[in-house]
Protein backbone atom coordinates (compact mmCIF):
# COMPACT_ATOMS: atom_id res chain seq x y z
CA UNK A 1 0.00 0.00 0.00
CA UNK A 2 1.29 3.61 -1.30
CA UNK A 3 0.55 6.85 0.88
CA UNK A 4 1.03 10.66 -0.29
CA UNK A 5 1.94 12.90 2.04
CA UNK A 6 -1.35 14.88 1.89
CA UNK A 7 -3.33 11.55 2.50
CA UNK A 8 -1.43 11.28 5.73
CA UNK A 9 -1.62 14.47 6.80
CA UNK A 10 -5.63 14.65 5.86
CA UNK A 11 -5.90 11.37 8.31
CA UNK A 12 -3.78 12.61 10.82
CA UNK A 13 -4.72 16.69 10.76
CA UNK A 14 -1.35 17.33 9.94
CA UNK A 15 0.32 20.58 7.86
CA UNK A 16 2.68 19.55 4.96
CA UNK A 17 5.88 21.15 4.06
CA UNK A 18 7.67 20.20 1.22
CA UNK A 19 6.36 17.78 -1.92
CA UNK A 20 2.67 17.04 -0.84
CA UNK A 21 2.84 14.16 -3.44
CA UNK A 22 5.56 12.46 -1.98
CA UNK A 23 5.33 8.99 -1.30
CA UNK A 24 5.55 6.36 1.19
CA UNK A 25 5.00 2.24 1.94
CA UNK A 26 6.79 1.52 4.95
CA UNK A 27 7.86 2.88 8.05
CA UNK A 28 11.59 2.97 9.63
CA UNK A 29 13.30 4.46 12.87
CA UNK A 30 14.40 8.00 11.78
CA UNK A 31 17.66 6.91 12.46
CA UNK A 32 17.45 3.61 9.76
CA UNK A 33 15.39 5.95 6.79
CA UNK A 34 14.99 5.13 3.43
CA UNK A 35 13.58 5.98 0.96
CA UNK A 36 9.86 5.28 0.30
CA UNK A 37 9.70 5.37 4.53
CA UNK A 38 7.98 7.30 6.89
CA UNK A 39 9.42 8.21 9.87
CA UNK A 40 8.61 10.06 13.59
CA UNK A 41 10.79 12.54 15.49
CA UNK A 42 9.48 13.84 18.98
CA UNK A 43 12.38 12.74 21.50
CA UNK A 44 14.99 16.01 20.99
CA UNK A 45 17.96 13.62 21.27
CA UNK A 46 17.16 12.59 18.09
CA UNK A 47 17.04 15.84 16.13
CA UNK A 48 20.15 15.49 14.40
CA UNK A 49 18.82 12.75 12.47
CA UNK A 50 16.37 15.01 10.61
CA UNK A 51 19.39 16.71 8.69
CA UNK A 52 20.89 12.69 7.59
CA UNK A 53 18.03 10.63 6.98
CA UNK A 54 16.83 9.24 3.91
CA UNK A 55 12.99 8.75 4.48
CA UNK A 56 10.65 10.35 2.05
CA UNK A 57 8.39 11.71 4.93
CA UNK A 58 8.86 12.74 8.83
CA UNK A 59 6.60 13.46 11.07
CA UNK A 60 7.58 16.36 13.60
CA UNK A 61 5.97 19.03 16.10
CA UNK A 62 4.78 22.36 15.02
CA UNK A 63 7.23 23.54 17.09
CA UNK A 64 10.26 21.97 15.85
CA UNK A 65 12.64 24.52 14.13
CA UNK A 66 15.35 23.51 11.24
CA UNK A 67 18.70 24.58 11.53
CA UNK A 68 19.25 24.33 8.04
CA UNK A 69 17.68 22.40 4.70
CA UNK A 70 16.24 19.15 4.90
CA UNK A 71 15.50 16.15 2.81
CA UNK A 72 12.55 14.25 3.36
CA UNK A 73 8.79 16.53 3.46
CA UNK A 74 7.70 17.02 6.81
CA UNK A 75 4.21 16.65 8.02
CA UNK A 76 3.79 18.97 11.60
CA UNK A 77 1.54 17.60 13.83
CA UNK A 78 0.69 18.85 17.48
CA UNK A 79 2.06 15.52 18.87
CA UNK A 80 4.42 13.33 16.50
CA UNK A 81 4.07 10.42 19.12
CA UNK A 82 0.44 10.16 18.74
CA UNK A 83 0.07 11.06 14.96
CA UNK A 84 2.34 7.96 14.32
CA UNK A 85 0.86 6.05 16.51
CA UNK A 86 -2.54 6.46 15.16
CA UNK A 87 -1.07 6.20 11.74
CA UNK A 88 0.18 2.43 12.90
CA UNK A 89 -3.00 1.52 14.10
CA UNK A 90 -4.67 1.93 10.42
CA UNK A 91 -1.71 0.80 9.07
CA UNK A 92 -2.06 -2.69 11.14
CA UNK A 93 -6.09 -2.36 10.74
CA UNK A 94 -5.72 -2.56 6.71
CA UNK A 95 -3.84 -6.17 6.69
CA UNK A 96 -5.69 -9.19 5.94
CA UNK A 97 -7.60 -10.85 8.47
CA UNK A 98 -7.83 -14.25 8.32
CA UNK A 99 -11.30 -16.31 8.73
CA UNK A 100 -12.29 -19.94 9.34
CA UNK A 101 -11.53 -23.08 11.32
CA UNK A 102 -8.27 -24.58 10.02
CA UNK A 103 -9.13 -28.62 9.96
CA UNK A 104 -6.67 -29.42 12.80
CA UNK A 105 -8.50 -27.31 15.10
CA UNK A 106 -10.63 -29.04 17.74
CA UNK A 107 -13.92 -27.12 18.35
CA UNK A 108 -17.51 -28.22 20.59
CA UNK A 109 -20.23 -28.87 19.12
CA UNK A 110 -22.26 -26.67 21.69
CA UNK A 111 -19.49 -23.54 20.79
CA UNK A 112 -20.35 -20.65 18.59
CA UNK A 113 -17.68 -19.01 16.29
CA UNK A 114 -18.52 -16.21 14.40
CA UNK A 115 -18.66 -17.47 10.30
CA UNK A 116 -15.82 -14.10 10.14
CA UNK A 117 -13.91 -15.70 13.10
CA UNK A 118 -10.16 -17.13 12.85
CA UNK A 119 -9.67 -20.51 14.55
CA UNK A 120 -5.68 -21.37 13.72
CA UNK A 121 -4.08 -25.09 13.93
CA UNK A 122 -4.56 -27.07 16.77
CA UNK A 123 -6.29 -24.22 18.56
CA UNK A 124 -9.39 -25.76 21.21
CA UNK A 125 -12.70 -24.56 21.46
CA UNK A 126 -14.34 -25.80 24.31
CA UNK A 127 -18.02 -26.89 25.12
CA UNK A 128 -20.34 -23.67 25.31
CA UNK A 129 -17.82 -21.22 24.37
CA UNK A 130 -18.08 -17.83 22.35
CA UNK A 131 -15.92 -16.28 19.89
CA UNK A 132 -16.85 -13.05 18.22
CA UNK A 133 -17.06 -11.47 14.76
CA UNK A 134 -13.41 -10.90 13.76
CA UNK A 135 -11.78 -12.29 16.62
CA UNK A 136 -8.42 -13.79 15.91
CA UNK A 137 -7.75 -17.20 17.70
CA UNK A 138 -4.35 -17.92 16.72
CA UNK A 139 -2.74 -21.95 17.09
CA UNK A 140 -2.70 -23.95 19.90
CA UNK A 141 -5.00 -21.13 21.94
CA UNK A 142 -7.00 -22.69 24.91
CA UNK A 143 -10.51 -21.89 25.27
CA UNK A 144 -12.04 -23.42 28.03
CA UNK A 145 -15.61 -24.59 28.06
CA UNK A 146 -18.01 -21.70 28.76
CA UNK A 147 -15.67 -18.46 27.53
CA UNK A 148 -16.84 -15.64 25.72
CA UNK A 149 -14.22 -14.03 23.96
CA UNK A 150 -15.70 -10.44 22.31
CA UNK A 151 -15.61 -8.98 18.74
CA UNK A 152 -12.57 -8.05 17.04
CA UNK A 153 -10.23 -9.86 19.60
CA UNK A 154 -6.55 -11.84 19.00
CA UNK A 155 -5.41 -14.04 20.64
CA UNK A 156 -1.78 -15.27 19.64
CA UNK A 157 0.02 -18.58 20.05
CA UNK A 158 -0.34 -21.08 23.06
CA UNK A 159 -2.67 -18.72 25.01
CA UNK A 160 -5.19 -20.03 27.38
CA UNK A 161 -8.28 -18.95 29.02
CA UNK A 162 -9.97 -21.36 31.63
CA UNK A 163 -13.31 -21.97 31.90
CA UNK A 164 -15.78 -19.75 32.79
CA UNK A 165 -13.59 -16.13 31.67
CA UNK A 166 -15.12 -13.56 30.14
CA UNK A 167 -13.24 -11.69 27.39
CA UNK A 168 -14.73 -8.11 25.75
CA UNK A 169 -14.38 -7.01 22.78
CA UNK A 170 -10.62 -5.36 20.79
CA UNK A 171 -9.06 -7.05 23.73
CA UNK A 172 -4.99 -7.92 22.29
CA UNK A 173 -3.41 -11.48 24.23
CA UNK A 174 -0.27 -12.24 23.46
CA UNK A 175 1.57 -15.39 23.71
CA UNK A 176 1.93 -17.73 26.26
CA UNK A 177 -0.48 -15.76 28.85
CA UNK A 178 -2.91 -17.95 31.10
CA UNK A 179 -6.34 -16.18 31.75
CA UNK A 180 -7.70 -18.16 34.99
CA UNK A 181 -5.41 -20.36 36.69
CA UNK A 182 -6.21 -21.34 40.62
CA UNK A 183 -5.76 -17.91 42.55
CA UNK A 184 -2.96 -19.11 44.96
CA UNK A 185 -4.99 -20.20 47.91
CA UNK A 186 -4.23 -22.81 50.32
CA UNK A 187 -5.08 -23.41 54.24
CA UNK A 188 -2.68 -24.75 56.82
CA UNK A 189 -3.41 -28.05 58.74
CA UNK A 190 -1.10 -30.14 60.58
CA UNK A 191 -0.27 -32.20 57.77
CA UNK A 192 0.40 -29.45 55.06
CA UNK A 193 -1.67 -27.57 53.48
CA UNK A 194 -5.60 -27.72 52.15
CA UNK A 195 -6.12 -26.73 48.98
CA UNK A 196 -8.86 -23.94 48.87
CA UNK A 197 -11.01 -24.41 45.63
CA UNK A 198 -11.05 -21.45 43.33
CA UNK A 199 -14.94 -20.90 41.96
CA UNK A 200 -14.44 -17.59 40.47
CA UNK A 201 -14.15 -15.96 37.08
CA UNK A 202 -11.69 -13.44 35.45
CA UNK A 203 -12.94 -10.80 33.57
CA UNK A 204 -11.15 -8.89 30.76
CA UNK A 205 -13.41 -5.72 30.30
CA UNK A 206 -12.54 -4.06 26.18
CA UNK A 207 -9.67 -2.83 24.63
CA UNK A 208 -7.29 -4.31 27.46
CA UNK A 209 -3.92 -5.26 25.69
CA UNK A 210 -1.80 -8.23 27.78
CA UNK A 211 1.60 -9.11 27.46
CA UNK A 212 3.30 -12.24 26.69
CA UNK A 213 3.88 -14.73 29.58
CA UNK A 214 1.17 -12.48 32.00
CA UNK A 215 -1.03 -14.78 34.42
CA UNK A 216 -4.20 -13.27 35.47
CA UNK A 217 -5.60 -15.57 38.46
CA UNK A 218 -9.39 -16.65 38.99
CA UNK A 219 -11.11 -15.17 41.98
CA UNK A 220 -11.47 -17.52 44.99
CA UNK A 221 -15.19 -16.58 44.95
CA UNK A 222 -16.76 -13.45 42.70
CA UNK A 223 -14.20 -12.01 39.85
CA UNK A 224 -10.85 -11.06 39.17
CA UNK A 225 -11.52 -7.85 36.92
CA UNK A 226 -9.30 -6.13 34.80
CA UNK A 227 -11.22 -2.75 33.40
CA UNK A 228 -11.19 -1.31 29.91
CA UNK A 229 -8.24 0.20 28.51
CA UNK A 230 -5.92 -1.38 30.96
CA UNK A 231 -2.22 -1.87 29.05
CA UNK A 232 0.06 -4.99 30.74
CA UNK A 233 3.09 -5.46 29.81
CA UNK A 234 4.97 -9.02 29.23
CA UNK A 235 5.41 -11.16 32.69
CA UNK A 236 3.20 -9.67 34.89
CA UNK A 237 1.57 -11.45 37.82
CA UNK A 238 -2.31 -10.41 38.85
CA UNK A 239 -3.40 -12.58 41.99
CA UNK A 240 -7.15 -13.81 42.35
CA UNK A 241 -9.67 -11.12 43.19
CA UNK A 242 -7.89 -8.44 42.36
CA UNK A 243 -9.23 -5.55 40.62
CA UNK A 244 -7.19 -3.15 37.78
CA UNK A 245 -9.06 0.10 37.16
CA UNK A 246 -9.92 1.69 34.06
CA UNK A 247 -6.86 2.71 32.01
CA UNK A 248 -4.09 1.76 34.14
CA UNK A 249 -0.44 1.02 32.72
CA UNK A 250 2.26 -1.54 33.74
CA UNK A 251 5.58 -2.59 33.31
CA UNK A 252 7.08 -5.90 33.08
CA UNK A 253 7.00 -7.87 36.06
CA UNK A 254 4.65 -5.95 38.42
CA UNK A 255 2.99 -8.22 41.01
CA UNK A 256 -0.10 -7.82 42.45
CA UNK A 257 -1.03 -9.89 45.79
CA UNK A 258 -4.50 -11.45 46.36
CA UNK A 259 -7.88 -8.61 46.34
CA UNK A 260 -5.75 -5.60 45.51
CA UNK A 261 -7.49 -2.76 43.99
CA UNK A 262 -5.60 -0.16 41.29
CA UNK A 263 -7.67 2.94 40.61
CA UNK A 264 -7.82 3.96 37.20
CA UNK A 265 -5.04 5.80 34.96
CA UNK A 266 -2.37 4.64 37.30
CA UNK A 267 1.49 4.13 36.28
CA UNK A 268 3.08 1.33 37.61
CA UNK A 269 6.80 0.79 36.50
CA UNK A 270 8.69 -2.21 36.22
CA UNK A 271 9.00 -5.19 38.93
CA UNK A 272 6.84 -3.12 41.34
CA UNK A 273 5.36 -5.18 43.97
CA UNK A 274 2.03 -4.55 45.69
CA UNK A 275 0.77 -6.58 48.94
CA UNK A 276 -2.30 -7.88 49.56
CA UNK A 277 -6.30 -6.79 50.30
CA UNK A 278 -4.79 -2.38 50.07
CA UNK A 279 -6.68 0.04 48.20
CA UNK A 280 -4.45 2.26 45.42
CA UNK A 281 -5.90 5.67 44.29
CA UNK A 282 -6.56 6.62 40.98
CA UNK A 283 -3.93 8.19 39.12
CA UNK A 284 -1.62 6.95 41.51
CA UNK A 285 2.19 6.89 40.12
CA UNK A 286 4.48 3.44 41.22
CA UNK A 287 7.74 3.70 40.37
CA UNK A 288 10.02 0.96 39.40
CA UNK A 289 10.88 -2.08 41.76
CA UNK A 290 8.30 0.33 44.50
CA UNK A 291 6.88 -2.24 47.26
CA UNK A 292 3.38 -0.87 47.80
CA UNK A 293 2.44 -2.42 51.19
CA UNK A 294 -0.45 -0.18 52.44
CA UNK A 295 -3.24 1.82 50.95
CA UNK A 296 -2.14 5.21 48.95
CA UNK A 297 -3.53 8.79 49.95
CA UNK A 298 -5.07 9.91 46.83
CA UNK A 299 -5.15 11.04 43.58
CA UNK A 300 -2.11 12.08 41.44
CA UNK A 301 0.58 10.75 44.67
CA UNK A 302 3.64 9.64 43.28
CA UNK A 303 5.62 6.69 45.15
CA UNK A 304 9.78 5.23 44.62
CA UNK A 305 11.34 2.86 46.54
CA UNK A 306 10.46 -0.25 49.33
CA UNK A 307 8.33 0.28 50.99
CA UNK A 308 6.77 2.48 49.44
CA UNK A 309 7.25 6.12 50.44
CA UNK A 310 7.21 10.07 48.69
CA UNK A 311 10.12 10.41 46.09
CA UNK A 312 11.99 13.43 48.38
CA UNK A 313 11.57 11.50 51.49
CA UNK A 314 13.68 8.74 49.36
CA UNK A 315 16.06 10.93 48.48
CA UNK A 316 16.61 12.43 51.47
CA UNK A 317 17.28 8.85 53.36
CA UNK A 318 19.29 7.90 50.46
CA UNK A 319 21.31 10.56 50.50
CA UNK A 320 22.16 9.90 54.01
CA UNK A 321 22.63 6.19 53.19
CA UNK A 322 25.80 7.37 50.99
CA UNK A 323 27.15 8.94 54.16
CA UNK A 324 26.88 6.14 56.28
CA UNK A 325 30.15 4.50 55.65
CA UNK A 326 31.85 7.97 56.48
CA UNK A 327 29.34 8.28 59.65
CA UNK A 328 30.00 5.18 61.09
CA UNK A 329 33.58 5.91 60.74
CA UNK A 330 33.40 9.35 62.54
CA UNK A 331 31.00 7.51 65.15
CA UNK A 332 34.03 4.76 65.59
CA UNK A 333 36.56 7.69 66.20
CA UNK A 334 33.99 9.89 68.85
CA UNK A 335 34.08 6.66 70.68
CA UNK A 336 37.34 6.54 71.19
CA UNK A 337 37.59 9.73 72.00
CA UNK A 338 35.26 9.20 74.35
CA UNK A 339 36.58 6.42 75.93
CA UNK A 340 39.82 8.59 76.84
CA UNK A 341 38.01 10.80 78.05
CA UNK A 342 36.49 8.40 80.56
CA UNK A 343 40.06 7.09 81.30
CA UNK A 344 41.86 10.30 81.87
CA UNK A 345 38.97 11.45 84.11
CA UNK A 346 39.73 8.26 86.69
Amino acid sequence: MEFTAKQIADLIGGRVEGDENATVHNFAKIEEGQEGAISFLSNPKYTHFIYETKSSIVLVNDDLKLEKEVHPTLIRVKNAYEAVAKLLQVYQSMQPKKTGIDPTAVVARSAKVSENAYIGAYAVVGEGAVVGDGSQVYPHVVIGDGVTIGERTILYPNVTIYQGCQIGSGVTIHAGSVIGADGFGFAPNQDGYDKIPQIGVVIIEDNVEIGANTCIDRSTMGQTVIRKGVKLDNLIQVAHNCEIGENTVMSAQVGLAGSTKIGSWCMVGGQAGFAGHINVADKTFVGAQCGVIGDTKGNGEQLIGSPAMDPKVYFKGMAILRRLPDMYKELGALRKEVEELKKNKL
